[in-house]
């Protein structure tokens, strides 16, 4: 899949689903139950043992879902998940030859940021977007809404924090999607392997983003 087309798919579903977890099996049980669920993108953080297996098995066993590589902190990491076949790259941070590495390969690259200059060096270096890590701990929606201000040309993404309580919020914000792991992916229902809670979780995050994202009647 194209860089654009990848930018309009995290753009439509307006979530990005974050897997970490303890072991291969569990990130790929994972994987697959909020493919079930209906949510075709989700991001394979790189602490996940044998991370660059899962990708490269989600692609062969699942080629309609969109695999992102996430906690990618150098160069060398970013062109083994591409060569695994990683879909975009995320990062917790701005790491420059990361964004490089994507640029040439033609990926999707979305870096984390915090302040207004970060959000500047990463949309000035090319990120199709920035994410905003951590939000919740910096103000929330609040912090999105003061930042998209001044930058409402840049797309932003939401992470860290994100609940079901908030998730409406942040989009209303402008957040362009939202970045969930643990509200999302419960570890302890990725030990039971509950098919269902996560299924029932992923409905309801993408009904509040629809619901967050359709005009009030009157506005």
């Amino acid at each position: 899949m194209t860089r654009e087309a990848v930018r309009a798919a995290i753009e439509q579903t307006g979530i990005v689903p974050a897997i970490r977890t303890g072991s291969a099996a569990d990130a790929l049980f994972a994987a697959e139950t909020v493919f079930a669920g209906g949510l075709h993108i989700l991001e394979l953080t790189m602490t996940v043992p044998g991370a660059l297996e899962v990708i490269a098995q989600l692609r062969r066993t699942h080629p309609g879902l969109l695999v992102g590589a996430g906690t990618v902190l150098d160069a060398d990491t970013a062109e083994a998940c591409l060569d695994a076949g990683a879909a975009f790259l995320t990062s917790p941070g701005f790491e420059p030859g990361v964004l490089e590495v994507g640029l040439r390969r033609k990926i999707a690259v979305i870096p984390g940021v915090l302040t207004p200059t970060e959000v500047m060096m990463a949309s000035k270096a090319g990120a199709d977007f920035v994410k905003v890590f951590p939000c919740s701990a910096v103000g929330g929606p609040s912090y999105i809404k003061a930042l998209r201000a001044p930058f409402p040309h840049i797309a932003m993404i939401a992470s860290g924090g994100v609940t079901q309580h908030t998730a409406g919020d942040f989009i209303r914000a402008g957040a362009v999607a939202l970045g969930i792991r643990e509200e999302l992916i419960p570890p302890e229902a990725v030990i039971n392997r509950d098919h269902q809670w996560i299924g029932e979780l992923t409905n309801r995050f993408q009904t509040i983003v629809k619901r967050a994202r359709t005009p009030r009647a009157g506005s």
